[in-house]
């Protein structure tokens, strides 16, 4: 059988993770965590990360690998698994990637633009200056270093703005001079299988999540990184709505109606950016056969690639 990658992504709560442990089995494949959260070690509870018995079913890469204040990006992301897939290719022919964070599956499947790294002391004062000024002046420092980057970036994504002007503050150069956009040729077929619900069914899935993992011990999670709680890292849902509980801001109840709020808000943000892609062929998480059936159509047909 060909080198191939399958795959199989979609929001938060859709069901991922079980699914892509069967269709692994089936395949004899192990699976590559494609969630830029899963990757660091303390947040195993609001990262949904796979279980102990989960990973002892499949093997795992990509999971519980990084300290919070270690710094990781789409483009490292890259970098690593294009070298992990180098070696597995070595013994099996189907290696599965199942996640869903959408710009580190561009990463893999297209390459990302080679930008460079920022460093710590750049990265401290930005976001020292974004706690106490707020994100207006860094919208006008990049208005004024980068306009074309201004006009195209999403100026409530304070993450993508403030790095790009720490590219700025770094290089001397316009972010958007970085940005070629060129897709990547890979030594591998790539197969996109997407989940999807309706969204009615998808946001009580996201609702008993939250549920479930708050009996897991999400709170007892978010307090034991607490002292972390400024790194890039922790800036996610579920942990930044648990912080305002900790400071003190919220009741206990109404963070976790934010986190279920904004736990919805991003499954329908990921849709939009999937929903773009027309290499990807969706199904159902109940149409195990079909998947199976539809891959198994696929591997008759795909070119063979060159050792």
């Amino acid at each position: 059988m060909n080198q191939t990658l399958i795959i199989l992504l979609g929001p938060t709560g859709v069901g991922k993770t079980e699914l892509s442990l069967r269709i692994a089995e089936y395949f004899h494949s192990p699976v590559i965590s494609s969630d830029s959260r899963q990757l660091y070690k303390d947040l195993p509870v609001g990262t949904a990360a796979p279980t102990p018995a989960q990973m002892q079913r499949v093997k795992h890469y990509m999971v519980g690998t990084l300290e919070l204040t270690d710094y990781y990006s789409a483009a490292n992301f890259e970098t690593d698994v294009l070298s992990l897939l180098n070696e597995l290719y070595q013994t099996t022919p189907v290696v599965i990637m199942s996640g869903g964070s959408m710009m580190y599956i561009d990463a893999v499947c297209k390459g990302i633009d080679d930008i460079p790294t920022v460093t710590p002391d750049i990265r401290t004062a930005i976001y020292k200056q974004f706690e106490e000024e707020g994100l207006a002046s860094i919208l006008e420092e990049l208005k004024e270093k980068d306009p074309v980057h201004y006009e195209e970036v999403d100026r409530m994504n304070y993450k993508r703005v403030i790095h790009a002007v720490e590219i700025c503050r770094m290089t001397g150069k316009p972010y958007s001079s970085f940005r070629t956009n060129t897709r990547k040729e890979r030594p591998f077929n790539i197969i996109k299988i997407g989940l999807t619900r309706s969204r009615e069914e998808l946001c009580e899935r996201i609702n008993r999540r939250v549920d479930q993992m708050i009996n897991e011990g999400l709170l007892e999670e978010a307090r034991k990184v607490y002292p972390f709680k400024q790194v890039n890292a922790l800036n996610t849902v579920g942990y930044k709505e648990l912080f305002h509980y900790l400071d003190g801001n919220w009741t206990f109840d109404f963070a976790v109606e934010k986190i279920k709020r904004n736990s919805r808000v991003y499954a329908r943000k990921q849709m939009v950016w999937f929903k773009r892609d027309p290499e990807i062929t969706w199904f159902h998480p109940a149409d195990e056969a079909a998947i199976i059936k539809h891959l198994d159509g696929l591997f008759l047909s795909l070119p063979e690639i060159p050792m």
